[in-house]
């Protein structure tokens, strides 16, 4: 999952949303030559060498520019200082389990979010470091007998991007479990929020729109004691094996479901008979359909256009306008227009910069 980034360049400050999917940032032009990698405070960048798809669960996407791993808030201030210096747009992710990479990479730095520390605080309390697994943060409290993230076990990311999406399934969600929420400001400050001045909704956070935030650092979890947490998580685990796609390369769900409906997003796409579809690498998954699958050598433009076939039929068919979890990290954007088009069987369709 991508956790919650900014993109700076020129004294110009973008931030991404979920809440309508638009990738927002200015004018590029052009990526430099691969370069050697340099240490600056002890942070270590590489130039021009990292793909990106080794950096993505759907294993899609060229070379980013810059490049820098952190592995606590003190490199992560700086990391963010530096491209701020620099004129540097840069994104923070953490496992790239919810985000789609363009084939022509990212103009600007990658910041991947090593912060992986767990520490008990007190009886069923845990603060987490945002780029903590959060499939392994699920199951090690589940067996330690405490309930509120049983259905983490089964989810791909990291602690910072579950909190910023609000990860959940089975009836749970992060929000739920969430005590409070620690992050660095654009500025370089250090905040802590508690759980009662947040609010939170389907698939909806306050740090989507948080003009201030460069980062989630850490996040407390409030858990209750539970004899039967541990059972749960594993029936929880054990559906989703069964249910989804777990050993191909996708990134999660593709589409949220749609509100106040009462049907999920997969079902309007199984209904739609587009189980199986295929655009070049990219296929809809036989067993989900809401997932995609890189089937092999899949480009970016084929899940880009994967996506947009698969809304505008649903459309047609049922009347609903899927709306789409998954993030799309284009290399440059020359407006903050939220559609433009890609062809398909020879006639245009919209799609969204995801």
């Amino acid at each position: 999952m991508p956790i919650p980034f900014q993109i700076r360049h020129a004294q110009l400050l973008f931030h991404t949303t979920r809440r309508n999917n638009t990738y927002f940032c200015n004018n590029s032009y052009s990526f430099s030559k691969p370069q050697q990698t340099h240490d600056r405070n002890d942070l270590k960048f590489v130039h021009g060498k990292k793909l990106l798809k080794d950096l993505s669960t759907w294993g899609i996407g060229g070379p980013c520019k810059h490049f820098i791993q952190v592995f606590d808030q003190t490199q992560l201030a700086s990391a963010i200082r530096y491209c701020h210096e620099n004129s540097i747009r840069f994104i923070i992710i953490g496992k790239g389990s919810n985000c789609l990479f363009d084939d022509l990479g990212f103009d600007g730095c990658v910041i991947l979010n090593r912060i992986d520390f767990l520490e008990r605080k007190e009886h069923g309390v845990f603060r987490v470091g945002s780029g903590f697994r959060f499939n392994k943060l699920g199951k090690q409290c589940s067996n330690e007998g405490f309930a509120g993230l049983e259905f983490a076990g089964g989810i791909p990311g990291t602690v910072g991007g579950a909190i910023f999406m609000n990860a959940g399934a089975n009836g749970q969600e992060t929000a739920d479990a969430v005590e409070s929420v620690e992050i660095v400001t654009k500025d370089g400050k250090f905040q802590r929020l508690e759980r009662a001045d947040l609010s939170f909704g389907y698939r909806l956070t306050p740090f989507q729109t948080m003009q201030e935030l460069a980062a989630i650092v850490a996040v407390t979890f409030q858990l209750q004691r539970s004899e039967s947490s541990k059972m749960r998580q594993l029936e929880y685990l054990e559906r989703r094996r069964k249910s989804q796609p777990i050993s191909e390369r996708t990134a999660g769900s593709v589409f949220q479901n749609p509100p106040y409906l009462g049907v999920a997003a997969a079902k309007l796409i199984e209904e739609a008979g587009l189980k199986g579809f295929r655009v070049g690498g990219a296929m809809v998954s036989e067993i989900h359909a809401n997932f995609f699958i890189n089937s092999g050598g899949s480009t970016s433009q084929d899940m880009l256009t994967l996506i947009a076939v698969v809304k505008e039929k649903v459309d047609r068919k049922f009347g609903v306008q899927l709306k789409e979890e998954v993030l799309h990290i284009s290399p440059y954007c020359n407006d903050v227009k939220p559609n433009k088009d890609v062809t398909f069987e020879g006639r245009k369709i919209d799609t969204h910069c995801l």
